[in-house]
């Protein structure tokens, strides 16, 4: 009889799981185990909340449809694995890879530290379409660029087939920690109404997509834009957790191409979404340093003026730019910002208050259900200017015309700046350049604009040309 571990780490589910796949496939007994490493952990307080509400649904899961009891455990990894290993005979371990710079070398370090005692050690690709190591240019170096990265990924892009688990395995029964020790839930509880917006778990991925491909798939390139449509996919929390597969979802899109009256246009653009993860895990696995330094050296001269009264500001949502304040509220009451707000928001952080882009990728770390270290990384450096296949310097968001662009109506704003309410939609984009603007803020409990956009563009454009020059 062989008994083996599987390791759960950003993979927060049953199908589609290569390492459980494998354990319960060669193995008469599988312990599933997840250990709580907080000195490799780079998730926030919102992601907290999703890990603990995931946690729960994974146990639930396992047990219903394996039989199986998930251990918990918080503290070194490979402590806890060695432990286990000597008390119940373990003679394989698996898990399926995770790809942020510390978790590479931790998990190295841990892997042949086992297969020196005889483990069989074995990981996989359970999160990504293309290991990072496996695409590259025609020099044989790593793409810089999206467009050409994504062309090479999409000619091979293809589905495997769905991974069904037949064997059932006995469980292995170890103590394990009570979630609620971990004490994950934030102490103020600002995350009150996340579960009304999402259901952390692999049945809430399942539904999530089918809601997605029903709902908002065909006409997903131009409705997309618009934040009170709410048309995008909202799936990244769930990829970022694992509790979803990128080929559970690409298997399900081609699907959908089958019917001859899709939208290949829409479907093409949200696998393009796809691909900038999958672009921005590349870059992070190629560039260790990505979450912390310039991509492009010319920007580190960059003279941020990082005024912390003006963050605050900015991370209320009390900046006076309504569009702007509707993202950053929707963030703290929900875990999550439209994406096309959060370039909004991040364009006016670094290209109108002049912070650096680090301290905005922080809060969003620490305020988002779905942010990857990858994904927030690589975006922030992109709207900043500074980041691979960047915005051009000179690409600076209009907060205002970009609010009466995708938010014609007010309709977002009203949503998440209530105070707003009460004014016309031809006055609501920017309240100040009413005539009547005294008596609107003499009624309104609003700031006025923190800083002026006219000049604060001028200000960028001649910062970026002292970089270029």
């Amino acid at each position: 009889m062989t008994n083996a571990i599987v390791w759960f780490r950003q993979d927060l589910r049953i199908n589609d799981n290569p390492a459980l796949f494998e354990a319960c496939a060669r193995h008469a007994s599988v312990m599933p185990i997840y250990i709580f490493d907080r000195k490799n952990s780079v998730q926030g307080r919102a992601q907290a909340w999703w890990l603990h509400h995931s946690l729960n649904a994974l146990e639930k899961s396992l047990h219903a449809k394996l039989k199986l009891k998930l251990i918990l455990q918080q503290g070194d990894p490979l402590a806890i694995l060695s432990e286990l290993i000597n008390k119940f005979s373990i003679n394989a371990v698996y898990w399926n890879r995770c790809y942020e710079p510390l978790v590479i070398g931790r998990d190295k370090k841990i892997k042949a530290s086992l297969q020196e005692i005889g483990m069989d050690v074995q990981s996989f690709n359970g999160s990504l379409l293309n290991e990072p190591w496996a695409i590259r240019n025609k020099k044989g170096d790593f793409f810089k660029v999206f467009t050409p990265y994504w062309k090479v990924c999409r000619t091979d892009l293809f589905s495997s087939p769905k991974q069904e688990i037949i064997a059932r395995p006995a469980t292995i029964e170890a103590i394990s920690d009570k979630i609620d020790d971990w004490k994950l839930l934030p102490t103020v509880n600002w995350a009150s109404q996340f579960s009304k917006v999402w259901t952390p778990g692999e049945k809430g991925a399942a539904q999530r997509l089918t809601q997605f491909i029903n709902q908002h798939l065909n006409g997903y390139k131009i409705e997309r834009d618009f934040p009170e449509k709410d048309a995008t996919s909202r799936l990244s929390p769930h990829l970022h957790f694992g509790e979803i597969s990128p080929e559970a979802i690409l298997r399900a899109i081609e699907s959908v191409k089958k019917d001859p009256s899709c939208d290949l246009i829409g479907i093409e653009h949200f696998l393009s979404e796809l691909g900038w993860r999958e672009f921005s895990y590349y870059l992070l696995y190629h560039v260790p340093s990505l979450p912390h330094k310039n991509f492009q050296e010319d920007f580190d001269a960059f003279p941020w003026h990082n005024d912390k009264v003006l963050l605050r500001s900015w991370q209320k949502g009390m900046t006076g730019y309504p569009i702007v304040d509707a993202g950053m509220r929707e963030l703290w009451a929900t875990g999550y910002m439209h994406n096309r707000v959060r370039m909004i928001v991040a364009s006016f952080l670094t290209k109108d208050l002049f912070i650096d882009w680090r301290l905005g990728a922080d809060w969003f770390l620490d305020t988002l259900v779905d942010a990857d270290l990858a994904n927030n990384s690589a975006s922030w450096q992109w709207v900043a200017g500074c980041g691979a296949d960047a915005a051009p310097y000179f690409r600076i968001f209009n907060p205002v015309l970009q609010s009466k662009k995708f938010d014609p109506n007010g309709v977002y704003i009203r949503r998440w700046v209530p105070e707003l309410n009460s004014l016309i939609n031809d006055v609501i984009h920017a309240p100040w350049e009413a005539s009547n603007s005294a008596a609107i803020y003499a009624k309104i409990n609003y700031p006025r604009p923190i800083v002026e956009h006219s000049k604060t563009r001028i200000q960028a454009l001649d910062y970026y040309s002292q970089l270029k020059n």
